[in-house]
């Protein structure tokens, strides 16, 4: 989503302030185009937070195959042991 910026009514209102008008325009467009740019919207956000908890479940589910495997590993060994014994 892009936010719109009225640079007319910032560049006056810096006029206003007593800033020369040459400079606050100067401003007003610099403010548009550097800061204006890097804004994060709610949406970038929800976007990010279902990447990471894609990430999340994958590595959960990775964690407990493993786990299992290394259950069952354990398991094998101690009834291949009691056999032995």
């Amino acid at each position: 989503m892009v936010y719109a910026m009225d640079t007319l009514g910032y560049a006056k209102r810096r006029r206003d302030a007593g800033i020369p008008q040459q400079q606050a325009n100067a401003h007003a467009e610099a403010t548009r185009d550097f800061v204006m740019a890097e804004l994060v919207t709610k949406s970038d956000l929800q976007t990010a937070v279902q990447l990471l908890e894609a990430k999340i479940d994958a590595q959960t589910l990775r964690l407990t195959v493993r786990l299992g495997g290394l259950l069952a590993a354990g398991i094998a060994l101690l009834a291949a042991l009691q056999k032995l014994a």
